[in-house]
């Protein structure tokens, strides 16, 4: 299959702003996939955005790329790929996730035989974008520290869940849940469904087992109905974690838990100050690169 690469440079801030915005935009072709690394261990700050597609980028292809860069976008560069498959060339560079007990990797990674260890298998093409990885982890690594820490969660949502993979972890650490996951793109339907099936988690409305959902934010019928949850994940943006804040409050139990990221830490104190107007005190943060991941707890009724 002839496949294709679109390269653009910029300082470390500017390629992780695209990703970002990459992350937000909902009318991505799929066929598209991205992902952002340093050009070379002794330059931390000089970064590459790499495109990867199966066909020669059309103007458009080209025009979706460059647009993830507000303003004047670097300079993009094209090449042709030897005849390759162009998804599994794409996803070399993707290393493994191992989070408190989690281990996290590609198809083409081995599991980590390791006792204690819960591993999951996704496909780099759906996630593992820079900050993707960073703030996966460092969810996964949260949710251990709760479950550690004693936390009971009997009733739990994953928003914006993507792959499915923080509602699987949830799953595996609170096995007899009733789990909720949802997403506003219908796409995450068959991809979480496909994963489930591939990490052995089942499908379905009984405790112990994971509902898939379309929607945008808390609104959905169904969410609703299921609430309130001991435990609700979203690992989303800053800016729609600001604006659910509220929904989220209102939606938990009194002291109930709520995970979040995919937040930049300079973008913490906006996000917290609105978790805290909603009823929100932060319980624990984690600091992974330059992102922040918060837990918070709602107030117990007086």
């Amino acid at each position: 299959m002839t496949s294709w690469k679109l390269t653009l440079l910029a300082q470390r801030g500017v390629i992780e702003a695209a990703l970002l915005a990459h992350e937000d935009a909902l009318d991505w072709d799929p066929e598209i996939v991205i992902s952002g690394s340093e050009i070379a261990e002794d330059q931390p700050e000089d970064w590459q955005l790499e495109a990867w597609l199966p066909r020669k980028p059309s103007n458009q292809d080209k025009d979706a790329v460059a647009a993830l860069f507000p303003g004047q976008p670097p300079r993009l560069k094209a090449e042709r790929l030897p005849d390759t498959d162009w998804l599994t060339h794409s996803q070399q560079g993707l290393e493994p996730i191992r989070a408190g007990r989690f281990y996290v990797h590609t198809p083409e990674h081995a599991a980590l035989a390791e006792p204690g260890v819960r591993d999951f298998v996704i496909p780099a093409s759906q996630a593992f974008g820079t900050g993707q990885h960073a703030t996966t982890a460092g969810c996964l690594a949260m949710l251990d520290r709760m479950k550690r820490d004693g936390v009971v969660a009997r009733n739990l949502a994953d928003i914006g869940t993507g792959t499915g993979l923080l509602a699987f972890a949830a799953l595996r650490l609170w096995a007899r849940a009733l789990a909720t996951a949802s997403d506003i793109d219908a796409v995450c339907l068959d991809v979480v469904a496909d994963n489930a099936a591939a990490n052995g988690v089942a499908m379905g409305a009984r405790p112990g087992e994971l509902t898939m959902l379309v929607a945008d934010g808390m609104e959905h019928p169904l969410l609703k109905a299921r609430g309130p949850y001991d435990l609700i994940i979203a690992n989303i943006l800053a800016g729609p974690l600001i604006g659910l804040a509220p929904h989220f409050a209102r939606s938990l139990v009194p002291g109930g838990h709520l995970l979040l990221a995919g937040l930049l830490e300079s973008q913490e104190a906006q996000v917290r100050r609105a978790c805290r107007r909603a009823g929100l005190r932060l319980a624990r943060r984690m600091v992974n690169g330059d992102w922040s991941i918060l837990w918070l707890r709602k107030r117990t009724a007086r």
